[in-house]
């Protein structure tokens, strides 16, 4: 096949198609569209009669007609709509406006003019709006996708998190329980001390694990979101110290109330679970023996939770994947604790899955971590 009959199957399939597509937009067309149609049309016609009733002049009843056309090719689908309102409209101009009254007669001046002009009006309107809504729908596919694509590397670096983070403490386990089962003899009661301690740390951390991955199933996979209702900011904070002290009895946290009472549509017992974790990782990772301060700020919209640690602070590498999963510290093996990885990934689930946003950052000493939720009506369902 020649170069230049090529091009020509290209250019009669281009017309082709879009031919095809001309004639999908022209005739479709639902009773809904045909109800709109009419009930425009009827308000454009009465508007225009009153008009006309008032001034005596039919000289601006077009325009009426003009932005009933308008309207309709906005509101409906497929251009048949508007083709047929424009041809109605010409009809009404001269039947209703035009001197015989009552009357057609289609050999006045300018008929054919006006006609022509409503019939290409309607037709490139239809067209324009046609292809807003086109592209309208192509955005919202378009988010969708992206919101599906971040939902599964969400997903993904949980399972990462998951997996990386079960696997240590396991590891502990098992080696601790093999060194105190083969040398059990030879130990003193401190090393058999020390043995079982790191067998229930390492157990203790798994079972937080195990809390956070429930935490994360109570978030609904279909849209992501998550029941909430109104809860005081104070209580939530003050129950979130209370469980991590149980857990981390010797833990040096400083609260902060916000002098306000405010409540904000909430799930409690996530967003507590936040909390937690932020004010763990502050403890295991900080270095530092200072208190961990918690606080909230109240805005106008949003409602912000600070806690702030006097520690070494983050690897500025680390700040803008930290909350992917990846996030194990630089100090994570010194210190002899696990990394932050799913925890931090959890905390993002959570607080994204309300419409907030989380973020990190490094102080002239120590670290931030801060989310924001809005302040708005609680969901009912």
């Amino acid at each position: 096949m020649t170069q230049d009959g090529g091009k020509a199957m290209d250019k009669n399939g281009g017309w082709r198609r879009g031919k095809a597509a001309f004639l999908n937009q022209l005739w479709q067309c639902t009773w809904k569209d045909a109800a709109i149609t009419f009930g425009v049309l009827f308000i454009a016609t009465a508007a225009a009669f009153v008009y006309y009733r008032i001034s005596a002049s039919n000289i601006n009843v077009v325009m009426f007609y003009t932005l009933a056309l308008l309207f309709i090719s906005r509101l409906t689908s497929g251009y048949l709509p508007g083709i047929a309102a424009a041809m109605v409209s010409v009809v009404c101009v001269n039947y209703l406006f035009t001197y015989p009254y009552l009357q057609l007669n289609f050999t006045l001046d300018g008929y054919p003019v006006t006609f022509i002009c409503m019939l290409v009006v309607s037709v490139i309107t239809s067209a324009s709006a046609s292809h807003m809504k086109q592209q309208s729908r192509i955005l919202a596919e378009r988010e969708k996708m992206l919101a599906e694509a971040e939902k599964e590397k969400m997903r993904a670096n949980l399972l990462r998190a998951v997996s990386h983070d079960l696997r240590t403490p396991l590891t502990g386990i098992i080696g601790a329980s093999s060194s105190y089962l083969e040398t059990e003899e030879k130990l003193d009661t401190d090393e058999k001390r020390a043995l079982v301690s790191h067998i229930g740390e390492d157990a203790n951390w798994l079972l937080n694990m195990v809390e956070n991955l429930l935490t994360v199933t109570r978030i609904r996979n279909d849209s992501a979101s998550v029941n909430k209702s109104l809860e005081p900011v104070e209580e939530v904070m003050s129950e979130a110290v209370f469980r991590l002290k149980k857990r981390i009895p010797d833990a040096n946290i400083r609260v902060l109330l916000p002098e306000e009472f405010v409540m904000i549509p909430m799930d409690a017992t996530l967003i507590e679970q936040v909390l937690v974790n932020l004010m763990e990782n502050a403890v295991f990772h900080a270095g530092s023996t200072e208190p961990i301060e918690c606080r909230a700020e109240i805005g106008r919209d949003t409602v912000t939770f600070f806690v702030t640690d006097q520690g070494v602070g983050i690897d500025e590498d680390k700040l803008e994947t930290i909350f992917d999963g990846t996030g194990q510290t630089e100090n994570s093996s010194a210190d002899g604790h696990k990394g932050m990885g799913i925890g931090l990934s959890i905390c993002k689930t959570i607080i994204v899955a309300h419409g907030g946003t989380i973020s990190a950052r490094n102080l002239e000493r120590g670290a931030q971590f801060g989310f924001t939720l809005p302040r708005g009506e609680a969901n009912e369902d």
